[in-house]
């Protein structure tokens, strides 16, 4: 089977996620925004894996928006813990850094579905 280096850096991205939910709880005493930010962190890439056994074409861009929109809440919950330092600015960056790039390979794969002739 090809690798698939969208699942690939989504997995990667999602056990830095719950291993930032591991730090929140434990050292900063946080279990809101926590739990929102493995929710949409890990969710990213469990639409991109399911993407993938789509129904149609439609079926496959769909689960890829729905991705794309998880990637846009885990950005805004990153930005949110740095402004409230609960992240230093680093931390913040590398976790935002990581999810922008898939952000931008997800865009560039619906993209290239929805012109790709059937």
């Amino acid at each position: 089977m090809k690798e698939n280096i969208l699942i690939n850096k989504s997995i990667e991205f999602a056990a830095r996620i719950i291993k930032l939910q591991g730090y929140l709880v434990k050292d900063k005493k946080e279990t809101i925004i926590s739990k929102q930010i493995v929710r949409s962190g890990t969710s990213i890439g469990a639409n991109i894996n399911e993407a993938n056994y789509g129904q149609s074409k439609a079926d496959f861009i769909s689960k890829l928006h729905i991705s794309l929109k998880e990637t846009a809440e885990t950005e805004y919950w990153l930005r949110l813990l740095v402004k409230s330092e609960l992240l230093t600015p680093q931390e913040g960056e590398s976790l935002l850094n990581d999810c922008l790039d898939i952000k931008r390979i997800l865009i560039s794969s619906i993209n290239t579905a929805k012109n790709k002739k059937d």
